[in-house]
């Protein structure tokens, strides 16, 4: 948790510094948003921000790339031009190219984890994916924490971990469900907060309980991120030596 607070502020720090005041100011998760055009640009930020809080060859990256934004449908093709007004269709890419990206981008940065590489109903992006990856897949806009979707991606090898969002599903009798399917195939699940948020800390409690090893909670600035970062400062003093950090086990942890 300290590692990522110290390397937010770098981030931050150094965002200002190369992109402009403005850069400094926070997204709806409290992340920082800088004018970048490409993901290297971004991906070259976080590892430059990481090594300048000293954590170099010791932090991971897990990115949420959220393709269904940027996917032409009529095109079956992912438009890399989506932030100007007028894309150039030259720049539209099909999932194989897409795949690649990532892996290449994996080659040059230490990702290990990748949330929606592929649009939400782009199935045989995902499973192509699947079988040609080895990168935490994390299932959100394609599962929706609904049981229909994570048992069809089960069945056609589309991906390897829910993201677990308890409102999404609506309760937390689902939500345990959701999860108990998940690991039984051998997933990972990391369960988060949504883009509008409160104070609650259900969801520490949650992560905690499930053993899940991971929570996405946004950046740790604003009371509302902050909140379930505390919480889980607080279970860990509760739980004193039975608490369990799942480091480089995130995606099995439920198995520690």
């Amino acid at each position: 948790m300290r590692w990522g607070s110290e390397v937010y502020h770098s981030l931050k720090s150094l965002a200002k510094q190369k992109y402009g005041q403005s850069a400094g100011n926070v997204g709806d998760e409290g992340g920082v948003a800088p004018d970048i055009q490409t993901a290297e640009e971004a991906l070259e930020l976080i590892t430059e921000a990481i090594k300048a809080a000293g954590y170099e060859g010791r932090m991971n990256i897990a990115m949420d790339v959220a393709s269904s934004e940027f996917y032409k449908e009529d095109a079956k093709k992912y438009d890399l031009d989506f932030k100007n007004p007028e894309s150039d269709p030259t720049k539209w890419i099909t999932y194989e190219e897409l795949a690649d990206m990532y892996k290449k981008l994996a080659e040059k940065y230490p990702i290990v984890s990748i949330e929606d590489p592929f649009a939400e109903d782009d199935w045989e992006a995902w499973s192509y994916f699947y079988k040609t990856s080895n990168f935490q897949i994390v299932g959100d806009d394609l599962t929706v924490t609904n049981p229909l979707r994570i048992k069809k991606a089960i069945e056609l090898k589309s991906c390897n971990a829910l993201l677990l969002k308890v409102n999404q599903i609506g309760t937390i009798t689902e939500s345990i469900q959701a999860a108990k399917d998940s690991f039984a195939a051998g997933w990972g699940v990391m369960v988060s907060h949504r883009s509008g948020e409160t104070e609650d800390v259900t969801i520490a409690d949650i992560v905690v309980g499930l053993r899940a090893g991971q929570i996405k909670t946004g950046a740790p600035a604003r009371s509302e991120r902050l909140a379930k970062l505390n919480q889980i400062l607080r279970i860990e003093e509760e739980l004193g030596d039975k608490a369990i950090y799942a480091g480089d086990n995130f995606r099995t942890a439920v198995n520690i």
